[in-house]
């Protein structure tokens, strides 16, 4: 589904992704863990074409799609829910969910199929964004990617600062997107969050993947996460 291979990226003079290769398939929930500044969210945005590639692709269904600038990207069908949410505060709910529509002109059931997903976003549609708390807008960042109808979704730290009441409503929501056919990859500092959604756990450190492994290996076998994240 999504290949990155041997991806390097830096910001200006300071390489960060060195020869990183990583796949992740439809119905799949790919997890990258590794110790903060490791290069997980650069990952993200080098897929995203939000950073340039010295070398390397990132390849979707067989499409090289690091060629295509970055507004281009999610019209190629991946979709991309950041750290911070980036949401448009001054509209509301429904204008920044019809921005989302727009990108790649899905049909009205797509939106009426995401407002199923978070009803409580529809009795809020005509609220502004910047008033919601921030487990309504971390729905909505998601809500908004999925009205691209993605064949990838990317998700940055989606639980970061939440209570656990929104933690659970957005992990069934990841749930019932990969039980959709929707390749996922997910960056998550709590491990027991990864560990409960995960089918399988890269990690990444100085850039690079040391090793992937089946989450049922390392549910087996804790020490393992210890070896790598010193947790």
């Amino acid at each position: 589904m999504l290949k990155l291979q041997s991806l390097n990226v830096a910001y200006g003079k300071a390489q960060v992704l060195r020869d990183l290769s990583l796949h992740v398939d439809a119905s799949e929930i790919l997890c990258l863990l590794g110790r903060n500044g490791a290069g997980k969210t650069t990952t993200m945005k080098a897929i995203m074409g939000l950073l340039p590639l010295m070398s390397g692709g990132v390849v979707l269904e067989g499409q090289v799609i690091s060629d295509l600038p970055a507004h281009n990207v999610p019209k190629a069908g991946i979709g991309y829910i950041p750290q911070g949410r980036r949401l448009f505060g001054e509209l509301s709910i429904a204008q920044n969910l019809e921005i989302a529509m727009m990108a790649r002109r899905s049909k009205p059931q797509v939106l009426e199929g995401v407002l199923d997903l978070f009803p409580r976003l529809r009795e809020r549609y005509h609220q502004r964004a910047q008033t919601l708390s921030g487990g309504e807008q971390q729905m909505l960042a998601t809500a908004r990617a999925l009205c691209l109808e993605p064949k990838v979704l990317l998700l940055d730290e989606p639980t970061e600062g939440l209570q656990p009441s929104m933690i659970e409503a957005i992990r069934q929501v990841i749930m019932i997107m990969r039980d959709r056919g929707v390749a996922i990859i997910l960056v998550e500092q709590r491990v027991d969050a990864v560990l409960s959604v995960a089918d399988r756990v890269s990690f990444i450190e100085n850039g690079r993947n040391l090793e992937t492994l089946e989450a049922a290996e390392l549910r087996a076998d804790p020490s393992i996460l210890t070896r790598h994240l010193g947790v």
